[in-house]
């Protein structure tokens, strides 16, 4: 049975601008992609801390180190800039698998600047 989980998340992101007529996704820190081990256009969850809203879209590259993180399209009129998000990836994972699935938890702290990673297995 293929069991979806959590593989990685980027916790209390700050929402640094919107581009309402970029055609979708979320613009991430490249370093904050290579943290939490995601791709360019892989599909991931927001959940907007400040407002409730939820939301899919797919990430694309920030230059690195900028602190960018930017909704586009749809997504931009579900955020305002200084709103706090989760952004989450999901794997479907064997169960014969999930022992030897490693995860990261990419914890943020002020100016989206990386405070902690947490890597595990699930």
């Amino acid at each position: 049975m293929m069991i979806p989980f959590l593989i990685s998340k980027i916790h209390r992101a700050e929402v640094t601008g919107q581009d309402l007529n970029y055609n979708g996704s979320i613009s991430i820190d490249k370093s904050l992609i290579e943290a939490a081990n995601l791709r360019e256009y892989q599909k991931v969850d927001i959940y907007n801390i400040s407002n409730g809203n939820r939301f899919s879209t797919y990430v694309i590259t920030a230059p690195k180190d900028s602190g960018e993180i930017l909704l586009n399209g749809a997504a931009a009129h579900l955020v305002n800039n200084g709103d706090k998000i989760i952004i989450a990836s999901y794997a479907y994972v064997d169960e014969k698998e999930l022992n030897s699935i490693d995860s990261a938890i990419v914890l943020l702290k002020d100016k989206n600047r990386i405070d902690k990673v947490i890597h595990g297995k699930i």
